[in-house]
C-alpha cells in the first residue's frame, strides 16, 4: 500500500512543474491539429490501465462536455473488439497503451495499428506526450491518494 501523502501540497513546486508540462502538451495538441474527443480517449485509456479513479471521472467528464458518447466511453477498455473508433482514435489508443505499458511491451500482446501510417509524426508526438503526462498524472494522484466521492 502507498503511503498517505499529498505530493501536490508537500513539493509544489513540483507540482507546478507538471503543470507547466500540461501546458506545453496543450500546446502541442494545438499545434498537431488533433480532435479533443481523441485527446480524452488516450487520457481515459491510460487511466483505465493505471486504475486511477480521479482521473477517470475526471476525464470521462470532460469527455462528455466534449461530445463522446456514453456507447463509446463503455468500449474504450475493449476498442479493438469494436467498430466504434475510427483509425485515427485506434491510433492514438495504441500510443496510449504503448507509453503506458513501456514496461511491458516485450510481453505485451498489443493490438496491430499501423500508427505511422494514419498518423503524421507531430501527431504522433503530441499523442505521444498526452500519454506520457496522462501516466504522470494518474501517479501523482494515485500515490497521493486524491479523493473520489460520490
Amino acid at each position: 500500500m502507498l503511503a498517505h501523502v499529498n505530493l501536490t501540497k508537500l513539493f509544489p513546486a513540483a507540482y507546478q512543474a507538471q503543470m507547466a508540462v500540461e501546458e506545453a502538451v496543450e500546446e502541442a495538441i494545438t499545434a498537431a491539429g488533433l480532435d479533443r474527443l481523441t485527446v480524452d480517449l488516450v487520457k481515459l485509456r491510460a487511466s483505465q490501465i493505471n486504475g486511477c479513479a480521479f482521473c477517470l471521472r475526471m476525464h470521462t467528464q470532460d469527455a462528455l462536455k466534449n461530445g463522446e458518447t456514453t456507447d463509446r466511453l463503455a468500449l474504450v477498455a475493449a476498442w479493438w473488439e469494436s467498430q466504434y473508433f475510427t483509425p485515427e482514435e485506434q491510433a492514438a489508443l495504441t500510443i496510449a497503451e504503448q507509453i503506458t505499458r513501456i514496461g511491458d511491451l516485450h510481453t505485451a500482446a498489443a493490438p496491430k495499428v499501423d500508427v505511422e501510417s494514419i498518423l503524421d509524426a507531430k501527431q504522433i508526438a503530441a499523442l505521444t506526450w498526452v500519454a506520457i503526462s496522462i501516466n504522470s498524472w494518474n501517479r501523482i494522484a494515485i500515490s497521493s491518494h486524491y479523493p473520489v466521492a460520490p
